[in-house]
């Protein structure tokens, strides 16, 4: 039996956060981390591992669903069942076929992106920047260092969002 890992780092930050200064920070976070229990937590009857790091104002941020297909669905990203293949869906438009990424079995892909959108709070709008890495593979045996052994197979960048 096969354990796909999923570690998300998420970067977040608001428009007075947007100085040179602030970009040089968050610069120096980590876009991979060893895997630890806890915080990294089983899902879908063990079949999966999601470990997140960063930040999470909003709390809740990445949700994970299983379909009746057997794909594993999350923020921008799903994981088909068959094969264990990455697939991306961007700021595609509703209906449109999702980025084939690539095959997770035995070696890990590494994507990031970037985006903002709008938040209401304390009766004030304002913009929440985000820069989302995804660090994936689909192993036999759980590696704590798995991400931290060597480079991914893959870097999927879809950085379009000048912040």
């Amino acid at each position: 039996m096969s354990i796909l890992v999923l570690q998300i780092v998420i970067k977040q930050w608001d428009k007075s956060q947007r100085t040179e200064t602030h970009v040089l920070e968050r610069a120096k976070i980590p876009d991979k981390y060893p895997i630890i229990f806890p915080p990294a937590f089983y899902i879908f009857n063990k079949k999966c591992v999601i470990d997140q790091h960063g930040d999470d104002l909003q709390g809740g941020r990445v949700k994970y669903i299983q379909s009746a297909d057997g794909k594993i669905k999350f923020d921008r990203f799903q994981v088909c069942s068959i094969g264990k293949v990455l697939e991306y869906f961007g700021t595609s438009e509703p209906g449109e076929a999702p980025r084939i990424i690539g095959s997770l079995n035995n070696k890990w892909i590494q994507c990031k992106y970037n985006w903002r959108y709008g938040v209401f709070e304390s009766d004030m709008y304002y913009w929440l920047y985000e820069e989302i890495t995804l660090n994936a593979i689909c192993i036999s045996k759980l590696n704590e260092k798995v991400f931290l052994n060597g480079e991914p197979a893959i870097v999927y960048e879809d950085l379009k969002l000048m912040v």
